[in-house]
């Protein structure tokens, strides 16, 4: 077998040598060219680091297996990989042929000023107060955003809170609503994880086809900070203010261009389309 590794940031060939230990495997740095030069992937790093690498992955469609070493690890984290003893544990299984890989959605998102351009992402896109909030975070240390970046970089503006005019048209098959509300925040989920283990979207399963969504109307900056700690396990959808559904494709319009963000990167403005891959990514990981 020969498997492709790709480093992230904070991460080096040293943290390699465990899986290399008594291991058969030919292992190579660096994508492989084509899909007929390597065997699975290995990525060691976070959801930046993943998402950067969607479209190879998209392309090449070997195995991939997620090592968490990320300042966010969410999408680890929604594959029940909570450090590298777990990853190395799937890979030993993976490479004795005890388990195989498993299909699972992407999201995706179109531009509408360029719709010649696709950009993929593995776990949560958001526009609205997640944005601006997500912007900032990125501007701290790694060490401090890995240790809640995104809580101290949303404190400082529950006392300004920003509602944006916002339509969301959602598409399932031939069935198609459109809502236009005042919103603080709307997250696109294809996993159930973002912002270092927040459940925004605790229903999502990323192999059903569909986005899950959340949308927060209108909140006074108390109760925002009341509910904040609540998105940690999911109870935020108890709130009046918030509006969950599901859908396959969604049209996303504002009054004025806002920013989309997706696995804690940078995307787009809108407007845009926002819809599912299914079954886009090979993954390494337990059976269900």
């Amino acid at each position: 077998m020969r498997a492709a590794v790709i480093f992230g940031l904070g991460t080096s060939p040293a943290d390699l040598k465990p899986f290399q230990s008594g291991s058969p495997t030919e292992w190579l740095e660096g994508l492989p060219a084509s899909s007929s030069d390597a065997d699975a992937i290995l990525i060691f790093g976070g959801d930046g680091t993943i998402h950067r690498h969607l479209p190879a992955l998209v392309r090449l469609q070997l195995p991939v297996l997620i090592v968490p070493a990320g300042s966010g690890n969410d999408f680890a984290r929604a594959l029940k990989l909570r450090s590298m003893r777990d990853s190395l544990r799937l890979w030993r299984d993976f490479e004795s042929g005890k388990i195989q890989a498993r299909a699972i959605d992407l999201g995706v998102i179109v531009p509408s000023d360029a719709p010649e351009r696709t950009h993929y992402f593995c776990c949560v896109a958001g526009c609205g107060l997640d944005s601006a909030v997500t912007r900032s975070a990125n501007r701290m240390p790694r060490w401090l955003r890995g240790n809640g970046g995104y809580a101290l970089a949303l404190f400082p503006r529950l006392l300004k809170l920003p509602a944006y005019s916002m339509r969301l048209t959602q598409i399932n098959g031939q069935d198609r609503t459109e809502a236009e509300k005042r919103t603080l925040l709307a997250a696109f989920a294809n996993t159930q994880f973002y912002g270092d283990g927040m459940r925004i979207a605790p229903e999502a399963d990323f192999a059903d086809g569909k986005l899950d969504i959340c949308r927060i109307h209108t909140l006074n900056p108390f109760k925002l900070f009341c509910m904040f700690p609540t998105v940690y396990f999911g109870r935020h959808l108890l709130l009046p203010e918030v509006e969950y559904s599901r859908a396959e494709r969604i049209r996303v319009d504002t009054e004025t261009p806002l920013e989309i963000f997706a696995d804690g990167e940078f995307v787009c403005e809108t407007p845009a389309e926002i819809s599912v891959a299914a079954g886009a990514l090979r993954v390494i990981c337990s059976a269900r």
